[in-house]
């Protein structure tokens, strides 16, 4: 990250960057120790990028025929969503009609939310993969309460909160299909993000030197989401990507086919980016700020983000 004046580049370490153990974040929340429940929304709203002009990481892939590097024009943003069922215990053997099942509620919501597929437009890359966090504790017993977490990710804010309306539809009409009642908490997630074309075509030249020309691809959206996103919203960056991994990310099994390249090349390649922006008394990196139209303000990014927590009942 690059900080005000330009003159001066830096590192910044963030943490709680995949936005897991939901739970666990939102009590971190409920306690007063967080309000956004990701690493660089928290980092924006407590000041810590104030004097911060732009920024640039680099993330691992598991996609090796985008080459060795690979600049995304863009990535999905999310809402993230806490969904509790509430129902009824009572004995699943002797009295099930005393009951209201909310572990079926749940599944009817999940099967909903499948029904609506369909509606999701391709253009919009729409994502949701819901899990359930909790569904029940005694199988003779009619489960009273049943927790899932899902996200919702799209390529725009306006494809964003179309698919997000239409997950809560479902939701609600699962609970009103067994009687149950539902609670919603939808959580500020990630912003969608576009890098700074300058920085692309900067970062296009750097890549080439160092691992040639013909590995060096441009990729033209990521359904994925990530916190620079966040950042994408009210200052220039760049995020582009280098394909590592030898197993898929996100699984125990996971390792690096070519640790040289994550732990040199793309060193090289940031160093070489601090070095050409800042040359010369920063014109480079000059040109990047002058140029760039961020869509947000600082204060207009954290009121938006405010907009979006919100906690529905719904009595089916």
């Amino acid at each position: 990250m690059l900080r005000s004046p330009l003159g001066a580049g830096g590192l910044h370490g963030v943490p709680a960057e995949e936005y897991g153990d939901v739970a666990w974040r939102v009590s971190q929340r409920n306690e007063g120790k967080l309000e956004f429940l990701g690493g660089k929304p928290e980092l924006l709203r407590l000041g810590h990028l104030d004097d911060v002009d732009m920024a640039m990481m680099i993330h691992a892939t598991l996609r090796p025929e985008e080459g060795k590097l690979a600049i995304p024009v863009s990535n999905n943003g999310c809402v993230v969503k806490t969904v509790r069922y509430v129902g009824r215990a009572a004995h699943a053997g002797g009295a099930p009609h005393r009951g209201i099942n909310a572990l079926y509620a749940a599944q009817i919501g999940l099967m909903a939310i499948n029904a609506i597929r369909e509606t999701f437009r391709d253009e919009d890359t729409v994502r949701v993969h819901p899990i359930m966090t909790h569904g029940g504790s005694q199988v003779n017993v009619i489960r009273a309460a049943v927790r899932l977490e899902t996200f919702v990710r799209a390529k725009t804010l306006e494809s964003i909160a179309d698919a997000d309306a239409k997950v809560d539809r479902a939701l609600r009409a699962s609970a009103l299909a067994l009687g149950a009642v539902v609670e919603i908490e939808t959580l500020p997630g990630y912003m969608p993000m576009r890098c700074d074309p300058l920085l692309v075509d900067r970062f296009r030249a750097i890549a080439g030197e160092l691992v040639g020309a013909d590995n060096v691809r441009t990729i033209a959206h990521r359904t994925g989401s990530t916190d620079m996103g966040d950042l994408a919203q009210v200052m220039p960056i760049l995020h582009p990507t280098s394909a590592v991994p030898a197993a898929p990310s996100h699984g125990a099994d996971w390792q690096l086919s070519d640790p040289s390249l994550v732990y040199l090349t793309n060193a090289k390649a940031l160093a070489s980016m601090v070095v050409d922006l800042l040359a010369d008394v920063a014109t480079v990196g000059r040109e990047v700020v002058a140029k760039a139209k961020p869509p947000m303000t600082r204060a207009t990014y954290l009121e938006f983000q405010r907009r979006v927590g919100r906690r529905e009942v719904y009595e089916g």
